[in-house]
């Protein structure tokens, strides 16, 4: 069986300024088209977070179905989505009954009954060739009950307890074992943060705080592979090379610029799986345009665009003892001078350096509150807090904050 993996497409996500990425979406789902034809996948499997937030555009669900109707046309045979902390369970399963139909199957939340999570697809001889454990993103809801007055380590401890038994359960039913006895190699889906994981600036916490972060071990040997969603960044789980991230198809942050974007290619051979990382071809740049206001102009007046399809987008910050108003005026009369279809400046700051101070002044670098985030002006404020006070106090305000971005 040739599956091939991928995850976190956030489907309808503006950048800085509210900035489509549309036809970003486009052009990687385009490439995917012709990946899958191309290597003759049989299995395609979405790790998550197939959009970017519950309520997507009339644009990102176009690009959704339209995807779904050109693999119609190649020779893969199932589809495998699973829904992500960024995904509306409602709005995956919605049409799941109907895309079943076109060997879709969808499995946007926990399915009231448990073992409707796995998944038999059967090869090209209409045998059963691969076995998925299709599980989503986990919910409080879905590993814990809650528990009034529990510690912070109590909670953590519950949190990853309940994900680590939701897998060991999917092992032990009966159809996975009887068939991984019988040969069929089984893969197993997961959205959650792995301990030891490299985030970006781009991933919203989840379990509050990353809560519930699952190590290797937490996976039964029973799987073959474990295909993960969640973080952006391409990696191995602990070392193994069968518990993987796939990364994000395009850059969703300025964090992510020297990420390599990757899906990835399985073949389940009698000795375990062989797994062969494709490179996603950029269609947009993100780049940092950081240094002295020399430096800063001069990249900005030279950059080459060669090799993309759409303008670049630059993230700019000048460092100079120079005025806030003479930098501001100096990097705008450049910038105005740019070919926007080929350079676009989304993001620009000055952080003014000052002369040396004692160590017991403040810091030579000044920043504005928009520098910031939420988070860090909590944290600023706490400083102000008794220390013994401050750890509650955070895990508080992190609670507060995945409320606000849930509503």
């Amino acid at each position: 069986m040739r599956i091939l993996h991928t995850a976190d497409w956030h489907l309808g996500q503006r950048f800085i300024g509210g900035n489509e990425r549309t036809e970003e979406h486009r052009h990687f789902l385009t490439w995917l088209v012709q990946t899958v034809r191309e290597q003759r996948v049989e299995v395609l499997v979405v790790a998550g977070d197939v959009f970017d937030t519950g309520s997507p555009s009339n644009a990102a669900l176009e690009l959704y179905y339209n995807f779904l109707l050109q693999m119609q046309a190649t020779d893969c045979r199932d589809i495998v989505i699973v829904g992500g902390n960024h995904d509306s369970p409602a709005t995956l399963n919605a049409p799941a009954r109907l895309l079943r139909h076109l060997r879709v199957h969808v499995v946007g939340c926990v399915p009231d009954c448990f073992e409707d999570q796995v998944i038999v697809l059967d090869d090209a001889q209409g045998k059963p060739g691969l076995v998925v454990c299709a599980i989503p993103f986990l919910r409080d809801r879905d590993v814990r009950l809650s528990v009034p007055g529990e510690s912070a380590e109590e909670r953590e401890i519950r949190i990853r307890q309940g994900i680590a038994d939701h897998y060991a359960r999917a092992a032990e039913v009966e159809l996975v074992w009887q068939l991984k006895e019988a040969g069929v190699p089984v893969l197993a889906t997961g959205h959650l943060y792995a301990a030891g994981g490299a985030a970006s600036d781009s991933e919203r916490t989840i379990h509050v705080g990353n809560l519930g972060q699952v190590s290797a071990e937490h996976f039964p040997a029973v799987f073959d592979y474990v295909a993960l969603g969640h973080l952006h960044r391409p990696q191995r789980v602990g070392g193994r090379e069968h518990i993987r991230y796939s990364g994000s198809p395009i850059p969703l942050s300025f964090s992510e610029i020297d990420h390599g974007k990757e899906v990835l290619l399985l073949d389940f051979v009698a000795e375990g799986v062989q797994i062969e990382a494709l490179a996603v071809p950029g269609s947009r740049r993100l780049a940092r345009f950081h240094g002295t206001l020399e430096e800063v102009l001069s990249k900005l007046t030279t950059y080459d665009n060669a090799g993309y399809l759409f303008p670049a987008w630059i993230d700019v910050e000048v460092r100079s003892e120079l005025g806030q108003t003479e930098v501001a005026e100096q990097l705008l009369k450049v910038i105005t001078t740019l070919d926007r279809t080929q350079i676009e400046v989304l993001n620009r700051r000055h952080l003014r350096l000052v002369a040396l101070r004692p160590l017991d002044e403040p810091e030579p670098l000044t920043r504005s509150l928009h520098d910031f985030t939420e988070r860090e002006v909590f944290e600023r404020r706490l400083e102000s807090e008794p220390e013994e006070a401050r750890a509650e106090l955070l895990r508080t305000f992190d609670e507060l904050l995945e409320l606000m971005r849930e509503a």
